[in-house]
């Protein structure tokens, strides 16, 4: 299975952090979940800076990660999510101070954390929001949502089932992620938010539903089971991103 894979190899590259990092010299954290309550009647879209993908090879090459972040910003995204996995996915834990350079807006870590210094790197990097897989985190998960809260980050705790959901629930974070990509087979059912958000209660929480979004029609069709979209290859591999992007803002 491609996720044992991936998790191997980010075992081996987190080997090889230091036990400690300096304090980031970044401006304060901007709220992820305040920026998706503050959307103004548009669709808070999480647009992902995603350079490749295991499912899809290759979405785009030779991204100008400032430049890229502007044109996200101007596309009217609520966040960015900066995706760092280096081996399958072509990211890097540098992108996010590129990304902060040229934008306020918050931004989001994704990748595959697995140890406890990955999440005060995330915070010496410079990150507002750390991405926390219910599937690979399995028991440790409300100890790492604990921490990355320690360390001033917001947890979007992302789910597949209903059990994660129920996992994700016990802890204190407020961001409860939906990915309608199965891990295990790398298929998308879009279905999956509008079946697990039945689970989420309506207050304190809110839903942010992850892969599968190609066209505006996606999100009219779950936009009412969710309170944002993590959205990323459809718009990198578009040959205008800042278009795309509108399109899911204002659908």
């Amino acid at each position: 299975m491609i996720l044992d894979e991936i998790i191997r190899r980010t075992e081996k590259r987190v080997a090889l952090l230091p036990a400690t990092f300096p304090e980031s010299l970044s401006r304060p954290r901007v709220s992820l979940a305040g920026a998706i309550h503050s959307r103004n009647g548009k669709n808070a879209v999480i647009a992902e800076i995603k350079c490749a993908s295991p499912s899809s090879g290759v979405i785009r090459r030779n991204v100008d990660m400032a430049m890229m972040a502007g044109v996200l910003k101007d596309g009217g995204c609520t966040a960015i999510s900066v995706l760092t996995e280096p081996y399958f996915f072509g990211g890097s834990g540098q992108d996010i101070a590129r990304v902060k350079s040229a934008v306020t807006l918050p931004v989001l870590r994704k990748d595959f954390i697995v140890d406890e210094r990955q999440i005060a790197e995330s915070r010496a990097l410079g990150a507002d929001a750390i991405l926390l897989i219910a599937a690979v985190l399995e028991k440790r998960l409300t100890t790492f949502v604990s921490l990355a809260q320690e360390y001033g980050l917001e947890p979007l705790v992302e789910t597949h089932n209903g059990a994660e959901v129920e996992a994700a629930l016990a802890t204190d974070a407020e961001l409860i992620g939906i990915n309608n990509r199965n891990l295990s087979t790398m298929t998308i059912d879009r279905s999956t938010t509008r079946l697990l958000s039945e689970q989420v209660p309506d207050e304190g929480r809110l839903v942010v539903s992850e892969s599968g979004m190609r066209s505006a029609d996606d999100v009219r069709e779950l936009k009412k089971y969710c309170d944002a979209f993590l959205i990323g290859s459809s718009i990198m591999a578009s040959q205008h991103p800042r278009k795309k992007l509108e399109e899911f803002v204002c659908a």
